[in-house]
């Protein structure tokens, strides 16, 4: 039985790495498409603002979204890709239309609390599996994320 992957990491802490990126990966898409949804039907006193607001975040979950996948790629192992299981798999649970801000603020603040668990149990795995890789990226999203949650809390007056 081969002991170190492609990139020199265990074999079985990888794969619990990438079992753990899987379960980022169905809770950033879920999240990704619910922003998608708050764009589109938004409605109010605070469109413009939030509109922009809401297109930068799903912009950059799209882009997180790749880079998790290609991160477990990485580890040797395959990326979920279907909806389907990204709905039994993460914990962010689908919006229903979405059009009031407040209440879709309400709502990605809670799913980056998801996320930013998440990514903590992630740089604990992965500092155990001396996955520098999946470590740095984390670290990143935690940093960007936690900043996210402020602004956010900020404008629902929190």
């Amino acid at each position: 039985m081969k002991s170190k992957n492609a990139i020199g990491l265990d074999t079985e802490k990888s794969k619990l790495l990438a079992e753990k990126l899987n379960e980022l990966l169905a809770n950033y898409s879920i999240f990704y498409q619910n922003t998608r949804g708050y764009h589109w039907n938004i409605k109010g006193e605070k469109f413009f603002e939030l509109h922009v607001k809401f297109e930068e975040l799903y912009n950059d979950l799209i882009l997180k979204i790749d880079e998790v996948a290609e991160r477990i790629l990485t580890l040797g192992h395959s990326p979920q890709h279907n909806y389907s299981d990204y709905r039994n798999i993460s914990t962010i649970k689908e919006s229903l239309q979405v059009s009031d801000g407040k209440k879709a603020v309400e709502d990605i603040l809670e799913s980056f609390q998801t996320t930013i668990i998440l990514q903590r149990e992630l740089l604990d795995i992965s500092s155990d599996a001396d996955d520098e890789g999946t470590n740095a990226l984390m670290s990143d999203y935690i940093r960007e994320q936690e900043k996210l949650v402020w602004m956010y809390s900020s404008f629902l007056n929190r």
